[in-house]
């Protein structure tokens, strides 16, 4: 809910990690200049906050503990290692700020429902970096599995076949491990796919997996994960997700009901096919790439020929998908907008990944909560 001084006075933000996905947010905090400020960066290494600071602006600090104390802060960015997210967080929302959350909460569902206990204690808002659900192609998606243009959801099929060298992972010492990164390939890299899943297929219950480190030394988790899912509306899912798929393909989404189907590959639309509810689907006996109609044509947003068309690069795409979360947290604290990602919701993504984790190692299926 929103404050009066919220809607009165421009956002001041605390910076919680200077590390690569800091920067990200760093430059999304500067591209919304107009609304909000950088007043501090927290990094234990001060050099890397100060050199956020020198690009950004505010003030560097090696604690969050200590920027409290210095500066008057109503947002905290949580940019570090994925196993320190809610000590942070936490921190934060004990004294009375709210708090953004880069992918994932935390590293089990146990400890994001500490967050989640203290974010009601506090009563502030408390939104998790899922960016890909602000992407075109997503809302093309979305929109119409809400309108019943797919008809009955029967399967999804979340897909990240990426490579991460060794030297990646050697390149920190909490890369790797159950502690701080919480898991290996659908953790930190699937864990967006996820999400998505989630989000176009429904609240998941049940999933069986396995699991295996085949092309990396000296960590502790998957670079191999292989699974499926169940959803309570009785639709099911196939996760795949690897670091070691040289030398790195797409992440994909696919979404198939029984009038309709969607693609997504990369974060762009790259095939749909959908009967508007007040009609009836074609009777085929079978169907073949052949024969199937893309719609795609109608959304040149969502298939990313706009962004082609201006120019648009790699990076700059990063950059624009998480200041349109960023955007729905500030419309948010002004009571213009609900959050559109919650704790809760990022935990049903973090309760899929960490049943994969508890099924390869027992070698059963696994309910989730």
């Amino acid at each position: 809910m929103s404050t009066g001084s919220e809607a009165n006075h421009r956002i001041r933000l605390a910076l919680v990690g200077a590390g690569v996905i800091g920067t990200i947010h760093g430059a999304v905090i500067s591209d919304l200049a107009d609304r909000m400020d950088l007043v501090a960066v927290v990094d234990t290494h001060r050099d890397r906050a100060e050199r956020l600071v020198a690009e950004h602006g505010g003030k560097a600090f090696t604690s969050l503990t200590d920027a409290l104390e210095a500066v008057e802060i109503d947002v905290v960015s949580v940019c570090t290692p994925t196993g320190r997210h809610g000590e942070v967080a936490i921190e934060a929302l004990q004294a009375g700020k709210h708090v953004i959350i880069e992918k994932p909460a935390e590293t089990t569902v146990e400890k994001t429902d500490e967050i989640i206990a203290a974010q009601r204690r506090a009563g502030t808002q408390v939104a998790v970096i899922s960016q890909h659900r602000f992407d075109p192609a997503t809302e093309v998606a979305v929109a119409a599995i809400g309108n019943g243009e797919l008809g009955r959801l029967t399967s999804g099929i979340a897909s990240i076949d990426w490579w991460r060298g060794q030297t990646y992972y050697d390149s920190g010492n909490w890369r790797g491990t159950w502690e701080l990164d919480g898991g290996g390939a659908l953790m930190n890299q699937g864990v967006h796919t996820v999400d998505l899943l989630v989000a176009t297929m429904g609240r998941p219950v049940e999933v069986f997996a396995y699991t295996g480190t085949l092309a990396h030394e000296r960590i502790e988790v998957e670079d191999v994960a292989v699974g499926v899912v169940r959803f309570e509306n009785g639709a099911l899912g196939v996760l795949h997700a690897t670091t070691a798929a040289y030398p790195g393909l797409s992440a994909r989404l696919q979404v198939h009901g029984d009038r309709g189907s969607v693609v997504i590959d990369n974060d762009k639309l790259t095939f749909i096919h959908r009967t508007p509810r007040d009609s009836s689907a074609e009777e085929r006996a079978y169907g073949n790439p052949g024969t199937a109609i893309n719609q795609i044509a109608d959304y040149p947003d969502a298939s990313g020929v706009a962004a082609q068309t201006a120019g648009s690069t790699p990076g700059q795409l990063a950059i624009d998908a998480h200041r349109r979360q960023y955007e729905n947290f500030l419309a948010a604290l002004t009571g213009r907008e609900a959050l559109r990602v919650v704790l809760e919701t990022n935990r049903q993504a973090i309760a899929i990944i960490t049943g994969v984790y508890e099924s390869a190692r027992t070698g059963r299926p696994v309910s989730l909560q």
